[in-house]
């Protein structure tokens, strides 16, 4: 169906699989670009809403001005619906905001008051102080109010919910949702709740906003700095409601823009550090899940408005956030090497058998060495070699327990370990490395494997 309303909130935003990121877990994680709009972020379904809401109720006309706070996605949705319609557009913000995003707030023809970062909520220098006593002295002025306007909610309850349920065919299980204001999360929430009790609703934010202490304990944490931007809150939502999230996550700003980074490098999906908050809370909690499950991630900011931060190597070593991006041969990992092989569970001895015993386990296996294993623990390894040479000194060996005999164990190495890293193990003279699995298990990977690796890169 056509749609010629360009802030029309029947145009959806595409919901992606996410590949080589989530590769190492089990359930389905896919990634709503809520980005992928007129306004390049989410509050493009919110900003026409609360416009044509306010000119229905005859509390605004064309000609009048517009005030609001924002950290920018906000401001700049809430422009291209007002000066659209006639409406002049006056915004405060964090000094933080992106240079980009103050270029385009100024390109669209919105006037802009920058308020400092470290200002604390009620403070007079404070953003929502600031908008607050802009409004009070003009006149023929509106306060739009989008972070805390019941339409914000309402919008995210009918539409955002819907659509993610309609989209996944009602197959969801967990929501991942950066926290600001509390509508998305909270309208969303809401919805898919109705749906199915079941579903999961986390909260993402940065470390040093306050919804994690106010979820677990009732008290908000006390506000810090975070140079994360549209994500995070220094003061209590107006929608606060325990009873709607299943939890609330807190990412750090170095893994949330290096997620990010990864997202446009591996996943071709360009989004902000506040969208990369959110996938890395979602791999990091997904690593607990079973294959059944679906993970829904809101990416709710767009990577194009943070080219001069996060995706600059020069702004993020500064900061100390800069990560060194991943060779392609380290890109190659443990599970990856994994894949290729035909699973079959391991094969190993217990310290307790007898070298014969141990001998025939590898006729049988057609393999030519062993792990030693004691309570799920790799304590030893043993191989045909050893077992010729422990013969040649005495052919009477074979009866005896292989514990007396074993050679030292294999090196253990996660599953994102890199080749490169599998490499430097097996020539530090391991004819083997033990992977071990999310599960407890172990699996062997052996030199060639990692050649049948390469070859297939």
């Amino acid at each position: 169906m056509p749609n010629n309303d360009i802030f029309g909130l029947a145009a959806e935003t595409p919901l992606i699989l996410i590949k080589q990121m989530a590769r190492h877990i089990r359930p389905k994680v896919m990634a709503k670009l809520e980005y992928m709009n007129p306004a390049c972020s989410h509050y493009y379904r919110v900003a026409s809403a609360i416009v044509s809401d306010a000119e229905k109720r005859d509390l605004i006309h064309p000609g009048m001005t517009l005030v609001d706070w924002t950290y920018g996605n906000s401001g700049i949705a809430l422009a291209m619906a007002g000066v659209s319609r006639g409406y002049k557009l006056l915004l405060a913000a964090p000094d933080k905001i992106s240079r980009e995003k103050r270029d385009m707030l100024k390109a669209i023809g919105a006037e802009l008051v920058i308020t400092p970062s470290d200002a604390l909520p009620g403070a007079p220098r404070s953003c929502k102080n600031v908008a607050e006593s802009l409004v009070n002295n003009m006149s023929n002025a509106f306060f739009a109010g989008m972070y805390e306007n019941p339409v914000s909610l309402k919008v995210h309850f009918e539409a955002t919910g819907s659509e993610i349920f309609r989209q996944t065919d009602g197959r969801v299980t967990h929501v991942f949702v950066p926290m600001i204001s509390g509508a998305m999360v909270f309208g969303l929430g809401r919805y898919l709740k109705a749906k199915n009790p079941a579903i999961k609703v986390i909260g993402v934010e940065p470390q040093g906003s306050i919804y994690a202490a106010l979820f677990r304990n009732g008290n908000p944490g006390a506000p810090q700095f975070s140079e994360l931007e549209e994500i995070g809150s220094q003061h209590p939502s107006a929608y606060w409601d325990p009873t709607v999230i299943d939890d609330v996550i807190q990412v750090s700003d170095y893994a949330a823009f290096n997620c990010g980074r990864e997202l446009l490098r591996m996943e071709a999906v360009f989004a902000g550090g506040a969208s990369g908050a959110v996938m890395s809370a979602a791999l990091q909690s997904g690593a607990g899940y079973t294959e059944s499950d679906c993970v829904v991630v809101m990416m709710n900011d767009f990577g194009g408005y943070y080219l001069s931060k996060m995706y600059r190597d020069e702004w993020m070593r500064k900061r100390g956030f800069y990560r060194k991006q991943k060779s392609a041969l380290d890109q190659i990992t443990a599970e990856d090497i994994l894949q290729l092989k035909a699973r079959r569970d391991l094969i190993f001895a217990y310290p307790e058998n007898t070298l014969a015993e141990v001998f025939e386990m590898m006729k049988q296996n057609d393999v030519s060495q062993l792990p030693i294993v004691s309570y799920n623990a790799p304590i030893g390894s043993i191989s045909e070699n050893k077992i010729l040479s422990i013969l040649i000194e005495n052919d009477e060996a074979m009866n005896s327990k292989v514990v007396g005999f074993m050679e030292q164990p294999f090196p253990v190495c996660p599953p994102d370990a890199a080749i490169s890293e599998l490499s430097e193990k097996l020539q530090q003279s391991a004819s083997g490395v033990l992977i071990s699995l999310s599960d407890g298990r172990l699996q062997l990977l052996t030199k060639s494997d990692l050649i049948d690796a390469l070859t297939h890169k």
